[in-house]
C-alpha cells in the first residue's frame, strides 16, 4: 500500500462513527441506493484500477457484493451487449451510468430478481447517482436487453477474459483451454486451515460434523474444504484460534520448506499471515520473522496471531527488495510470496480481469526479481528460498527464475516432487479448477557456498 495512502478508520473509533454515523440510527440503504453502491464499486475498479477489496469493505451488504463481483466476472459479455444497445457512447463523467447498466444487466441474466424489479430498482439508482435524467436511457436498455438472448460474439464475451489474458493463457497451456476459462469464471470454495497447535484435524472434522457443515479433506494436511462456504463467525470455535480461512494451494506454501528445529525463518510479503501461521502450526518451535511494505495489512496479522495464539519472532514493516530492515543474521530459510498479477485468482478477484493489463504483469516480473535479488543476500549458505506466486502466467514464475538463476552462481533449482500440480522447468504449478485450490505457483531455491 502506498505510505501516503491514509489510513481508513477503525471499527469502533470515534473516527470511524463521523464516517458512518451511528448504525442504530441509520436507516438501512433501499434497494436503488444498493444498485448505486454496487455501480459506484465497479465504475471504480473500470476507471480507477482499483481493487474490489478496496473498494468494498467488510460491512457491505451481501446484495452489494454479489452485484460488483457478479458484473466483474461476468463484464466482458455484459459490456458487449450494453454497447450494443447504446446509441453512442456515454461522456466520462456518466461512466458511473454505464456501470449501472452493467450491474442492471447483470441482475437480469444471472440473479433470481425478477425483471421488473430488477429493472425498476436499477432505474430507481440513476437518482441515487444524481443523474435523474438517465433514467429513461437506463430502462430502455434494460429491457431491450432482457428481450433479447445473450449474444457472444466474440472470444472475450464468450470467455468472459480480455484479450490479452486470453491469448496469454492459450500460449501458456493450450491443452487446458476452455476449461481454465471456465474455471476463472466459477465460484472459488472454502478452505478451512486447522490450527493443530489447538485441534488435530480429526477432531476438528468431528466438530465440522456435529454443526452439520459437509466437508471434504484438502491437499495440504491440515486442510479442509467445505462443500458450502458459511461466515467464518459460523466454524466451530473460530473466534477461540481454532482454524483459519485459507485456499488449499496457498497452504502447501508450509509445506515446502525443509525446516529443522528452531530454524530461523523469514516470511517476505508476509500479511496478512496465513502462510507463516501455517509454518508455526506444524512447528511452533521455529522463530518466524514476518516482513511486510505495509503497515495497514501487518496490523491484520497482528490481530490474526492473537486470534490464533502465535508467538512470531519479529514484524518489521519493510521493503523486501531493500534490506536496510535486516539486523545482519542470516535466516536458514526464506519464504517469499511475492506481489504478482493474482492471475490464478480470478475467481475470488474478478476484478482482476477488468482492471489489469500485459503492462502490469511486466511489472509485477521485475518487482520479483528485484525482490529475489535483494533476500538472497540474508539466506545463509545451505538454506532454501521458496519462491510463490499465485500467478498462473510463466512471465512470472519460471521465466524469473530463469533470470535469478542466470546470474546467481550460489543458487541452483531444489525439485519439489508431489502428487498434486504440474511440474515445470523450475518448480511446480497447481492450476484452477472447479471446487479446487486457486492457482499457485511454487519454486524452492537451494544457496550452496559462496562462488
Amino acid at each position: 500500500m502506498c505510505p501516503a495512502e491514509r489510513e481508513s478508520p477503525q471499527p469502533g473509533s470515534a473516527r470511524a462513527a463521523r464516517v458512518r454515523g451511528n448504525p442504530s440510527q441509520e436507516k438501512p440503504p433501499g434497494p436503488a441506493e444498493l444498485r448505486a453502491r454496487a455501480a459506484r464499486a465497479v465504475d471504480a475498479v473500470r476507471r480507477r484500477r482499483l481493487a474490489l477489496d478496496e473498494v468494498l469493505g467488510a460491512g457491505t451488504p451481501p446484495l452489494v457484493r454479489e452485484l460488483a463481483f457478479g458484473t466483474c466476472r461476468r463484464y466482458f459479455s455484459l459490456r458487449g451487449a450494453v454497447d450494443a444497445r447504446l446509441s453512442h457512447p456515454l461522456r466520462d463523467r456518466d461512466q458511473d451510468i454505464y456501470a449501472l447498466l452493467l450491474v442492471g444487466l447483470y441482475q437480469l441474466r444471472h440473479l433470481r430478481v425478477p425483471d421488473h424489479a430488477a429493472v425498476s430498482e436499477t432505474v430507481g439508482a440513476t437518482r441515487v447517482l444524481g443523474k435523474p435524467w438517465a433514467r429513461g436511457l437506463v430502462n430502455g436498455v434494460l429491457r431491450r436487453a432482457a428481450e433479447a438472448p445473450a449474444d457472444t460474439a466474440s472470444e472475450e464475451e464468450r470467455w468472459e477474459h480480455p484479450r490479452w489474458l486470453i491469448e496469454a493463457l492459450r500460449t501458456a497451456w493450450p491443452d487446458l483451454c476452455p476449461e481454465l476459462f471456465d474455471a476463472n469464471n466459477g465460484r472459488a470454495p472454502m478452505a478451512l486451515r486447522v490450527n493443530r497447535t489447538k485441534h488435530g484435524v480429526p477432531a476438528y472434522r468431528a466438530l465440522l460434523d456435529a454443526a452439520g457443515l459437509a466437508h471434504r479433506s484438502g491437499i495440504p494436511p491440515a486442510s479442509l474444504v467445505l462443500e458450502t462456504p458459511v461466515p467464518a463467525a459460523r466454524l466451530p470455535g473460530y473466534d477461540a484460534g481454532w482454524v483459519a480461512v485459507q485456499d488449499e494451494a496457498a497452504q502447501l506454501a508450509a509445506t515446502l520448506l525443509p525446516l529443522a528445529p528452531e530454524a530461523r525463518v523469514l516470511d517476505a510479503c508476509a500479511a496478512p499471515g496465513g502462510k507463516a501461521f501455517g509454518m508455526l502450526e506444524a512447528d511452533p518451535s521455529i522463530a518466524v520473522t514476518a516482513l511486510d511494505a505495509s503497515a495497514n495489512r501487518l496490523q491484520r496479522l497482528h490481530g490474526e496471531a492473537n486470534r490464533l495464539g502465535h508467538r512470531l519472532a519479529g514484524v518489521i514493516t519493510g521493503d523486501a527488495t531493500d534490506t536496510k530492515w535486516w539486523d545482519g543474521t542470516l535466516f536458514d530459510a526464506i519464504l517469499l510470496d511475492a506481489p504478482c498479477s493474482g492471475t490464478g485468482t480470478l475467481r475470488r478477484h474478478p476484478d482482476i480481469k477488468v482492471s489489469r493489463s500485459p503492462a502490469d504483469v511486466e511489472r509485477a516480473a521485475d518487482l520479483q526479481r528485484a525482490m529475489l535479488a535483494s533476500l538472497w543476500g540474508v539466506l545463509s549458505s545451505g538454506g532454501t528460498l521458496l519462491y510463490c506466486t499465485c500467478s498462473v502466467l510463466p512471465e512470472e514464475n519460471d521465466a524469473v527464475l530463469e533470470d535469478f538463476l542466470a546470474v546467481t552462481p550460489d543458487a541452483a533449482s531444489a525439485p519439489i516432487h508431489a502428487s498434486w500440480g504440474r511440474s515445470t522447468d523450475h518448480g511446480r504449478i497447481v492450476l484452477p479448477s472447479p471446487g479446487g485450490p486457486d492457482g499457485f505457483y511454487f519454486a524452492r531455491l537451494a544457496k550452496g557456498p559462496a562462488a
